[in-house]
């Protein structure tokens, strides 16, 4: 290998490292527990961080979904879904309905309660961005955005590529559909 080659390799290596270092940091800032809490606190919000991600799920199917369905787009087992489903019931943000084409199978979807807890989120978390991003340029906002999804779908895409068995030939869900609902399982 060329002299160039090699520093064009370990640019991109820094660069990866670099990357993954900002993530890690980005991911725990993001996840910590107690900002959680305060965030959804702020907007009158009790359901769990995972909960949140079901609840966003559901907010963008076309539809009630089945509970399969959800738990292949958050890459995670439907017991653990049926679980999140039954907190989430109780507390009237989903509701279960008959499955028009299975007697036997239920469809979820979000109540109206449900929709009003995502939209106060929403803006709790675009209320703490625009404070994170004052000063950052648009562009970079906007670059920040791009390569982010494009991380995101391929990480997703691996991800549910590894998680299909050699006996089931269906395709993964789409990838693109995960860039708004980070994943905890």
């Amino acid at each position: 290998m060329s002299d160039a080659a090699d520093d064009r390799t370990a640019t991109a290596d820094t660069a990866t490292a670099d990357l993954e270092a900002v993530l890690a940091s980005l991911a725990y800032l993001l996840t910590r527990s107690q900002e959680h809490e305060r965030r959804t606190a702020k907007a009158g919000i009790t359901a769990a961080r995972s909960d949140v991600y079901l609840l966003r799920a559901l907010a963008e199917a076309d539809g009630p979904s089945r509970v399969g369905d959800l738990a292949a787009r958050l890459m995670v087992k439907p017991s653990h879904v049926t679980r999140q489903i039954d907190r989430l019931e109780s507390q009237h943000l989903v509701a279960r309905t008959p499955d028009a084409l299975d007697r036997r199978a239920r469809r979820v979807a979000l109540t109206a309660d449900g929709r009003a807890l995502l939209e106060r989120l929403k803006q709790a978390n675009i209320t703490g961005l625009t404070d994170a991003l004052d000063g950052v340029p648009e562009p970079d906002v906007a670059a920040t955005v791009s390569v982010l999804c494009h991380l995101i779908e391929r990480y997703v895409q691996r991800v549910r590529g590894s998680l299909l068995s050699e006996d089931d030939p269906t395709p993964p869900p789409s990838a693109h559909a995960a860039l708004r609902d980070p994943v905890e399982s």
